[in-house]
């Protein structure tokens, strides 16, 4: 089922009493979903992501815009009509049911032409369970499952009526590191098996980026980029994408072209053309920084930190606009960490340059 996005846009009145205006949630937001893919709502607490949800589900009325699945208009539709499978994060189980009563519960709610036989919802609730690997825990009560069962009794409820849409919300928060891990790979699988639209919401880049076919990073209500995870990895559209996606983070810098190069304070970094004269914010991505004896950039070394199939090297200088500079390494590379200075050439395609006051990407060749 495609989802169309209009110019989506939700206001909530403002609580203050000084100040009355009305808080944007949600800005403006237009954006074609493509049937059958896993699309990853993306940003920080209070981006809008979450309220971007709740209006594709009917939770919440648009102030203004249009929602369509297909070729149908459901801006106005309640949340029962519209077809959809919902999952939280708190999970929302019934306590007095076991799982297969919780996953059957939606079945329970059908009538008319659409009601079904209690034969045909035990088939369905059993075919809910194969999908997320529960089978086996039908008779268990929720209280006597962990975290990821119960997660996963969560997203088989709402896969039971095999929904045109899928809206998942922070699924995997309370869940610990390696049930995320595991989690996230099932919903990616899930999502392939059956081919339903998904919209995924998260804060966690990785998380997304792991199994979406597309993100959307958001700020403040308004959308900041659309595209495949590694495009807009590779070519983030300004610093705030740009230091939002990246484990470790983007290192930024303060810089100015001139004369055709890149300073990073007195250091000329790269030859650079393309851009006229001017002082910049300059993005290197981890992986971007080149050990090298006779390197153009030099920093105070810090610490070096050896993580198995790489090595940190943290760092420090006087224009990084981060407490410490933080470049990945290959293992084959030694540094001496008694030394004080520690000297990187750059990849030109893990450098970004951004303007200071509109902090857009900046284009240039080398």
């Amino acid at each position: 089922m495609e989802v169309v996005l209009q110019n989506l846009t939700k206001k909530f009145p403002g609580r203050d009493k000084k100040n009355r205006e009305d808080v944007i949630a949600v800005n403006d937001f237009t954006f074609e979903i493509p049937d059958g893919k896993l699309i990853g709502l993306l940003g920080p607490s209070g981006c809008g992501k979450s309220t971007t949800l709740h209006l594709i589900s009917g939770l919440q009325k648009p102030t203004s815009g249009r929602i369509f699945f297909g070729e149908d208009d459901v801006t106005q539709l309640p949340p029962e009509h519209r077809g959809i499978g919902l999952v939280f994060q708190n999970y929302a189980l019934y306590p007095h049911l076991n799982v297969k009563q919780n996953i059957m519960f939606p079945l329970q709610n059908l009538k008319g032409k659409d009601k079904l036989s209690k034969d045909e919802m035990s088939k369905k609730a059993l075919e809910a369970a194969k999908l997320v690997q529960i089978e086996e825990l039908m008779s268990r009560k929720p209280g006597e499952l962990s975290g990821g069962q119960q997660q996963r009794v969560a997203i088989a409820r709402a896969l039971v009526k095999m929904p045109k849409v899928l809206l998942l919300d922070e699924p995997l928060s309370n869940l610990d590191a390696r049930l995320r891990l595991q989690t996230r790979e099932e919903i990616r699988r899930i999502q392939k098996a059956t081919k339903i639209t998904t919209i995924f919401v998260t804060h966690d880049q990785e998380e997304a980026m792991s199994i979406s076919d597309m993100i959307v990073v958001m700020k403040e209500g308004v959308v900041q980029q659309i595209g495949k995870p590694q495009e807009v990895y590779d070519n983030p559209a300004n610093l705030f994408v740009a230091r939002f996606l990246g484990t470790p983070p983007i290192n930024v810098f303060d810089g100015e072209i001139k004369g055709s190069k890149l300073y990073i304070g007195q250091d000329a970094v790269l030859d650079i053309k393309g851009s006229a004269d001017r002082e910049v914010h300059v993005g290197i991505r981890p992986e971007g920084f080149v050990l090298k004896e006779d390197g153009p950039l030099c920093c105070q070394l810090s610490g070096v930190e050896v993580m198995g199939r790489d090595i940190s090297v943290v760092s420090t200088h006087a224009a990084s606009l981060n407490p410490t500079v933080r470049s990945i390494i290959g293992t084959d590379n030694r540094v001496d960490g008694s030394q004080e200075k520690v000297r990187f050439a750059l990849l030109p395609r893990k450098v970004f340059l951004f303007d200071k006051q509109t902090q857009e990407r900046i284009d240039f060749d080398v």
